[in-house]
């Protein structure tokens, strides 16, 4: 069959979609473990259910769509972490991926500390006991108040972004009568395998300090010589849903010849390096994620390897796994509305939510599995796009999929692996009601947060 492209895109073609599955799957009931949580499985009534509780119980209970998170699974991931890098080196989970106050409850449990990158999640994780000093503090436009806050909690580390931020923070502690210990991010010039838009570490983009033109070296050098600031290290992160480690050994060497460079000019060895998060999680059974104790061998014997060259002290490695842990922990749960086949091409599929409660298919061209989960079916498998409710071409969940071909309004659908980046990204567009989150755990489901309503939407309406 055709592959020819429409210049408006696939979307509007009269062909296949260049990427298509090329052959539907052998068993269209099968849930990959790889893509879907630890206790996620499908019942001999055919429903799935998550920690011991089937989909249609909690889709009574707690409406669609929703998103719920394995609990379980989230704490395995979050201890498989910790434990992989030892009592040597840093675990931050990075929050931006998805906070709230009983994730931080149980990150603080499990023994991690926790990077944030704003006022509102500095005080969600100061609200829920988080100790300051296990907080990082990340962004790359920090306001004076966000810093002052940041500075006065206590937290452990405020990661530089650009020379004006140097001086900023440096004041700021100055005036508070501390040092504030602070790491400098860097850009290394690595271009991660990844989405232009969550690539991090090239020049041409608003993140870090570029090691080019000794730019990075002259941060260093400014920032050791202000009284408010204790340089703790070097933070470099190249980018997001990364599966190879060629990537992190460049940006590695990259930063120990800093830090060697570093040493030579002004005669201090700095303790620290970060070399951030990223690492890439399975949302299709073609991913192919590292276990993170791959994860932590490779990292831990990139930077001996390197210091050992440059005849350093290895410094302590931290690292900042958001994705990796909250990702494969929860799928999203729809209910089928409307079903809409066209001839030769694809059916599309309606569902209750869509781009206001999964933005990453439209932003960054993401690619997720989907599965009919309150029933098992004998039908053949048929092509589906998975779309939204909204006023949008481009409000597509999943791209390309096969679902049963007797699929029916009222059957319930869910997507895998949207435990990152998809409730923190969430809108109200089309004023639609952000999802609740509901945490699963041996047979008990609680909200952690709750669904919006039209009086949350009202309340902010001033008139």
């Amino acid at each position: 069959m055709s592959r020819s492209a429409h210049p408006a895109g696939p979307r509007h073609a009269d062909v296949w979609p260049e990427g298509h599955y090329s052959a539907p799957p052998a068993d269209v009931n099968a849930l990959d473990p790889k893509v879907w949580a630890q206790t996620v499985t499908r019942t001999d009534t055919g429903e799935v259910s998550v920690g011991g509780i089937g989909v249609a119980t909690l889709a009574e209970e707690f409406g669609t769509p929703a998103y719920f998170v394995d609990e379980t699974d989230f704490r395995a991931r979050a201890r498989a972490w910790r434990t992989a890098f030892g009592h040597d080196a840093d675990v931050f989970y990075a929050g931006k991926a998805f906070l709230s106050r009983a994730i931080v409850r149980w990150l603080h449990e499990e023994g991690l500390n926790l990077d944030v990158c704003s006022g509102g999640e500095l005080t969600t994780a100061l609200s829920a006991g988080m100790p300051a000093d296990r907080i990082a503090f990340h962004g790359n436009n920090k306001s004076t108040d966000e810093i002052t806050q940041a500075i006065e909690a206590g937290v452990g580390r405020i990661v530089l972004d650009s020379f004006q931020e140097i001086v900023r923070v440096a004041h700021i502690a100055q005036s508070l009568g501390t040092r504030q210990r602070v790491q400098i991010r860097v850009t290394v010039g690595v271009e991660a395998h990844t989405h232009e838009f969550i690539a991090t570490a090239h020049e041409d983009q608003k993140f870090g300090i570029a090691l080019a033109d000794g730019q990075a070296a002259e941060a260093v050098r400014r920032a050791l010589t202000l009284d408010g600031l204790e340089l703790i290290g070097i933070h470099s992160h190249i980018g997001s849903q990364i599966f190879d480690m060629a990537g992190f050994e460049v940006a590695a060497r990259r930063v120990v010849a800093l830090l060697a460079a570093v040493r030579d000019e002004h005669g201090v060895e700095l303790p620290e390096i970060d070399l951030g998060g990223g690492l890439g999680i399975a949302y299709t059974s073609d991913d192919d994620p590292r276990e993170p104790h791959e994860i932590a061998k490779a990292l831990g014997e990139i930077v001996t390897r390197e210091c050992e060259a440059a005849k350093l002290r290895t410094p302590r490695i931290s690292v900042e796994p958001g994705r990796a842990i909250v990702g494969p922990t929860a799928f999203t749960l729809y209910e089928v509305g409307t079903i809409k086949p066209l001839e030769g091409l694809r059916t599309y599929v309606s569902v209750d939510g869509g781009m206001s409660d999964n933005i990453r298919t439209a932003l960054y061209d993401a690619e997720y599995s989907v599965a009919l989960v309150s029933r098992t079916s004998d039908a053949e498998p048929m092509l589906v796009r998975v779309v939204g409710k909204h006023c949008e071409s481009g409000d597509i969940v999943v791209k390309d999929a096969f679902l049963p071909s007797d699929l029916a309004p009222g059957d319930l659908i869910a997507v895998p692996a949207t435990g990152a980046y998809c409730r923190s990204m969430a809108s109200n567009y089309n004023h639609a009601l952000r999802p609740p989150v509901v945490a699963v755990r041996d047979g008990e489901a609680r909200v952690i947060v709750r669904r919006e309503t039209e009086e949350d939407l009202l309340r902010l309406d001033v008139g």
